[in-house]
């Protein structure tokens, strides 16, 4: 039994790596998010990239085969998760994809003098860091002037999920995301990580300019949420539609997930 935190997250994804696609590939509401999480990232140019958190290396290899010249390197902590993301890039012959494992404080002994124009993060990898902050001024260093980051997080202040929670009379689930440690969406086992407001995401990564902000799952039914989902079936895309309506107000903070962007300085900022 692995007992420092990265150790518990490793043994975490670990376990999670086996069925992993299966249960995306069965979720329309996660492909649906996934593939906006890509099309906010292509609004971009970029010359160089990197994920944090690969997983399975759905994106990793996705980029590295819509954008041939582009050199894309991610990193994830799961000796499983990499072992599959690895052997997608080697089975397909991509030259300009690299999957490393470790955790984000080794990024740059793992990344020596190494700069990326664009740095991206889908469903909340920075959710399970042990210092957000420290991993912020990393990011800082790595990202070139100028540089994008597109980072999403697993949100401290979901409303429409504590109220469903709520009406479950599940009290405990419908407060999760406010203790110090969440947990991770499995009922069974723990996750060690942190959900964060707008507010506190800001602050981390106050030394980069904000371009954009996004929330999601404001009205529609979270991912995980999957019979109420199938019952809503064609209405949940009126709903997505809906979520995206709402990016004007002040309710698109209290969704699933958050989506930033920040650009770093072109002075280099910090």
């Amino acid at each position: 039994m692995k007992s420092t935190y990265y150790g518990k997250i490793e043994e975490y994804y670990d376990g999670d790596a086996a069925g992993f696609e299966e249960r995306y590939w069965q979720n329309p509401v996660l492909q649906r998010m996934r593939q906006d999480f890509r099309e906010e990232v292509k609004r971009f140019g970029f010359g160089s990239m990197l994920e944090i958190g690969y997983g399975t290396g759905l994106d990793l290899v996705h980029f590295a085969v819509t954008h041939p010249s582009v050199q894309v390197a991610g990193i994830d902590i799961s000796g499983e998760m990499h072992r599959i993301a690895s052997a997608k890039i080697d089975n397909l012959q991509l030259d300009n994809a690299f999957a490393a494992k470790g955790k984000i404080e080794e990024l740059e002994d793992i990344f020596p003098g190494r700069q990326f124009d664009m740095i991206y993060v889908f469903f909340g990898a920075l959710n399970t860091v042990e210092d957000l902050e420290g991993a912020a001024r990393i990011l800082h260093r790595l990202a070139t002037p100028g540089g994008v980051l597109v980072l999403s997080f697993v949100n401290r202040h979901y409303l429409a999920g504590m109220f469903i929670e709520l009406l479950k009379l599940r009290f405990r689930a419908a407060f999760s995301r406010l203790r110090t440690s969440w947990g991770g969406y499995s009922p069974s086992r723990n996750l060690p990580s942190r959900c964060y407001s707008t507010g506190q995401i800001r602050k981390a990564f106050s030394n980069f300019i904000p371009v954009r902000r996004k929330g999601y799952s404001i009205v529609s039914p979270a991912w995980y949420y999957h019979r109420l989902n199938r019952l809503l079936r064609r209405f949940g895309r009126i709903l997505w539609k809906t979520d995206m309506a709402l990016q004007k107000t002040p309710l698109w903070k209290f969704g699933e997930y958050t989506l930033f962007v920040f650009r770093k300085p072109d002075n280099g900022g910090k």
